[in-house]
């Protein structure tokens, strides 16, 4: 029966593999792999491990939702495991890369059939699957060769050249996040020709896996393969480099370093001329003193003058730089002044019927633009105390960054103090999910997107943005949902610039929302990016249990949200954690809920060291062959210990240590809804 079963799985996906082929064209047809490797192990056509590979191949070219360049899938349990990764080139476009995986899920298993293991590199990407786990681990090899039989001209200095510059790649590529680890340069050759660079590593690699993976491959495959001639590449399962005298990359795709040459040596003569002769003679050493003191004078003259080139770079670069934020934003926030009149007819000379809620910060309007645009206008009051400073927090800092899961800045009115931004329709997490009847729309598909489109949000504010930003107050209200139920990080009149190396910052004066607080900010006003993952474990924890912080009538008494979850974590009663409206979705729905679950219980650590990074956080979500670490009793502060916080206030309400303005802002839209 088994057997007959197997059978008729393979026919089926025959079947679909032929559907396939008539809509991306013929398998025969695709072109062949720049380099493709067979393990040495394999299995018969129709066994279990086969069956779940040609499923997973299939479901690669079915998933419409990879859109970053970098997947890894896998299928099957125990020997029968699949997994499988495949990386994207980092400077091509969703729809080639969605391509490229289509030719190579048909090639692979055609150039090695029936294999457990097999590698196919393309020019835009790699495909890789086994039945071992490959998911973390730094492999280089098999390794592959491949080059331009043209020589370079003056093949020493085009080799400095192109070292130095794959040296440069090495360091940025390692350094990226955990979605790209990828990136390219042009640098001046010898004949002042152009020479290209690339350099990409698997995103699921830690920094220093990736430097060694590309070290080697510069320091000693390419030397081997390709030292002296035009270009020249070498592809590792982990890793891959490239250089070529033209363009191979899309430079509009990603940012590239521009390396200058490295400076000519200076030739040496091969024999003295007629008139030198006289001082290389041994008996005379007034020649030889006079020689030393000459080389000495131009060694020292060279450094002299390499020193103050040095020092006048130095100088224009920091005259060059921004004084600070204020000055680094000018240009952007001056581009998105808006005069008062436009704003004003676009809210109806801000009337009632337009007003979508009212708060600390001012009331919040819908306005339509001329053009027919929807924006959300906040207005800071008269009264606002704080408003100044998070008006001018607000602008200056979300002039500085755009990603699709934060809420766009479109504009700005100085004299009014008017901050202007697009119109999101969903209004806020908090008015679905801490609503009975609202919550009903919200299946775990959805919810798992917003936890995912919060965290690719962060990841963007705290790595991946040219300023590094803390946000400190991300809370349920701050969260925007779209038309698609994309989830939107708004309101950062209490974020924090930090400078690319710093770690954390410290204030005197706390301020936030209790609950969402971490307890290092809390109790002695030290902040970091930390801070922010801790709000994104307590936020995670609410949308999976449908609760707001500090109030479960069903759970014992009024506690943080972290420790009433981490109790029942280590109770066994998952149950009561989960929403049960989501208790009725699939098997596979509770798996995922339950992974959502510890890792919101890692990021509400007691220790900030304790807590993931971002990148770590959404390569844990978007990957189940990570491990994930027991998550350790978090801090102990019950609701009723907090300051100002009395029993009677026990109904989840948000406080803070002062009082906080910050409470209304766009997010805020459902309060007269």
């Amino acid at each position: 029966m088994a057997r007959v079963s197997l059978r008729l799985i393979s026919f089926l996906f025959l079947l679909l593999n032929i559907a396939l082929t008539f809509h991306h064209g013929t398998t025969n047809a695709q072109p062949s792999f720049l380099k493709f490797y067979c393990g040495n192990d394999s299995t018969e056509s129709n066994s279990t491990y086969q069956i779940n590979l040609k499923g997973l191949l299939l479901n690669m070219s079915l998933n419409t939702q990879i859109d970053y360049g970098f997947y890894n899938f896998s299928s099957g349990e125990n020997s029968d495991k699949v997994n499988a990764l495949v990386l994207c080139r980092g400077d091509v476009s969703v729809q080639d890369c969605r391509s490229c995986i289509t030719d190579s899920r048909a090639v692979l298993p055609q150039v090695c059939p029936n294999m457990n293991e097999a590698i196919g590199w393309y020019d835009n990407c790699m495909l890789r699957y086994s039945n071992r786990t490959i998911f973390g681990v730094m492999e280089t090899l098999p390794h592959h060769y491949l080059w331009n039989t043209e020589d370079a001209p003056e093949k020493d200095q085009f080799k400095i050249v192109v070292t130095q510059m794959m040296n440069a790649l090495r360091e940025k590529a390692a350094s990226g996040n955990s979605v790209r680890k990828f990136a390219v340069a042009n640098a001046t050759g010898p004949s002042n020709e152009t020479i290209y660079g690339l350099a990409q590593c698997t995103p699921d690699l830690s920094e220093n896996d990736c430097n060694v993976c590309l070290n080697g491959a510069i320091t000693n495959d390419l030397p081997k393969c390709c030292g002296g001639h035009k270009g020249g590449r070498v592809l590792t399962p982990s890793c891959n480099i490239r250089y070529e005298s033209y363009s191979f990359f899309d430079p509009s795709a990603t940012p590239q370093l521009s390396l200058p040459a490295p400076p000519l040596p200076s030739p040496r003569p091969t024999s003295l001329p007629p008139t030198a002769a006289p001082l290389a003679h041994p008996a005379s050493k007034q020649g030889k003193c006079s020689t030393s003191r000459i080389v000495i004078a131009v060694v020292v003259l060279v450094a002299c003058i390499e020193a103050l080139i040095l020092i006048i770079v130095l100088i224009s670069l920091k005259l060059r730089r921004p004084k600070n934020i204020e000055s680094e934003a000018k240009d952007v926030a001056d581009s998105l002044q808006m005069d008062f009149e436009t704003i004003r007819i676009a809210t109806n000379d801000f009337s009632e019927a337009n007003k979508l809620g009212q708060g600390g910060f001012g009331p919040v309007y819908l306005g339509t633009l001329y053009n027919g645009q929807e924006i959300a206008v906040k207005r800071l009051s008269r009264d606002s105390g704080q408003g100044d400073v998070e008006f001018k927090n607000e602008v200056l800092l979300m002039a500085k960054v755009q990603h699709r899961n934060l809420v766009r800045l479109l504009g700005f009115c100085l004299q009014n103090r008017l901050l202007v931004y697009e119109f999101v329709p969903n209004k806020s997490l908090d008015y679905f999910i801490f609503d009975p009847q609202k919550a009903t729309l919200l299946k775990w598909e959805n919810r798992y997107k917003i936890i995912e489109s919060i965290a690719r949000g962060l990841l963007y504010l705290h790595q991946d943005s040219r300023v590094r930003i803390v946000h400190r107050d991300l809370k349920a209200s701050n969260i925007l949902l779209d038309e698609e139920m994309n989830a939107k990080i708004s309101d950062f009149g209490m974020a924090r610039l930090f400078l690319m190396d710093q770690t954390h910052g410290k204030t005197n004066t706390v301020v936030g929302t209790y609950g969402y607080m971490s307890p290092e900010y809390l109790k002695h006003g030290t902040f970091s990016m930390k801070s922010d993952v801790f709000s994104f474990g307590v936020l995670v924890l609410e949308i999976i249990s449908g609760k707001k912080n500090g109030k479960f009538e069903d759970w014992e008494n009024p506690e943080h949200i972290g420790i009433a979850a981490w109790k029942k974590w280590r109770e066994g009663k998952l149950s009561s954690i989960i929403d049960p409206l989501l208790m009725e979705e699939g098997e596979s729905s509770r798996s995922e809920i339950i992974r959502c679950i510890h890792v919101g219980l890692l990021c509400v650590q007691e220790k900030a060291s304790d807590r993931p990074t971002m990148d770590s956080i959404v390569a844990m979500l978007s990957s189940y062959s990570l491990s994930l670490p027991t998550p350790l009793q978090p801090s102990f502060y019950s609701w009723n210990s907090l300051p100002g916080f009395s029993s009677s206030s026990s109904s989840g309400e948000h406080h803070s240590v002062e009082t906080s303005r910050n409470e209304v802002s766009v997010s805020d839209q459902h309060n007269n809804a």
